[in-house]
């Protein structure tokens, strides 16, 4: 009776135990990855093949692992926070950050991951200039490497901007993130001001309708529950644009998007934009993730 007992206690021991490492994962507890989780401000997108027909890369073989991405923009609060002071032409605590160029971002992206005890993602050197910047009009050019092995913040790729905004393995294969109707889902030109404008695109037209950026997430979301991937803000990705995709070498920095300037198109998740690494816009802001 006695060994029936302690086998009985050794094997609730052996089932609590495994529960907990369930739980905590297979290596124990992973602090950083449980804040993460408990942060209703992430998303965790699983990986894979490109579903949606729409997105540049269906067809192709990229397939992506899983990642964590922002639920919204990186908001002026959330800029404010990190970096101390707010570049937007636009203020307020919950509208997107804006008028930050591609460097401002990889610079908030470390300075956020310092705050939040994690290892930066970018190795930035100021005094280098980078080989494979081509523009004739960027006179930053520090020159940005990826810190391997980090579990900081980061800029998606334009690949993993795009799944997410396609709405990775739960896609519909919308054209724009979330609908087949921007109007349910992006702030663009024609519906970011006082009244919805009709006709061709016109800046004195939308200058006069008082057209702005709005409060992260206040349209529907997409079918990973992301806001705002169509319009709003345009948002910075890594990669340098060119004709083909995933190129290591160019004049411009990737924008994926749309913004409350731009025409419908501008929203469509396939759309590739383009703006020089220095450049800053009231409509140019970008949104962070991180690995699994």
């Amino acid at each position: 009776m006695r060994k029936l007992f302690i086998f009985l206690l050794i094997a609730i021991i052996f089932v609590v135990g495994a529960c907990s490492q369930e739980k905590t994962g297979k290596n124990g507890s992973d602090k950083n990855i449980e804040n993460i989780e408990k942060n209703d401000n992430f998303v965790l997108v699983k990986g894979g093949a490109f579903i949606n027909t729409k997105s540049n890369y269906y067809g192709k073989s990229e397939t992506l692992s899983n990642f964590y991405i922002g639920k919204y923009e990186v908001t002026q609060k959330e800029w404010m926070e990190v970096m101390g002071s707010n570049p937007s032409a636009f203020k307020g605590d919950n509208l997107p950050v804006e008028m930050v160029s591609w460097y401002d971002a990889v610079e908030y992206c470390n300075k956020r991951s310092i705050k939040e005890g994690l290892k930066p993602y970018y190795n930035i050197n100021k005094n280098k200039i980078d080989p494979n910047n081509k523009s004739d009009y960027d006179n930053i050019k520090w020159t940005v490497t990826i810190n391997e092995g980090a579990n900081g913040y980061r800029l998606p790729t334009e690949a993993e901007w795009e799944y997410a905004a396609s709405g990775g393995q739960k896609s519909k294969s919308y054209a724009y993130s979330g609908s087949n109707n921007a109007d349910e889902v992006a702030w663009y030109w024609r519906n970011a001001g006082d009244k919805y404008l009709s006709g061709d695109w016109n800046w004195p037209i939308i200058e006069n309708n008082h057209n702005q950026t709005k409060p992260v997430g206040t349209k529907k979301p997409n079918e990973l529950g992301l806001y705002d991937m169509s319009g709003n803000v345009r948002e910075w990705c890594w990669n340098w644009y060119g004709d083909g995709l995933d190129n290591t070498s160019g004049s411009y920095r990737v924008v994926k998007g749309g913004g409350w300037i731009g025409d419908v198109v501008n929203n469509e998740i396939s759309f590739r934009g383009k703006f020089e690494a220095s450049g800053i816009g009231p409509d140019q802001g970008f949104r962070v993730i991180r690995g699994e």
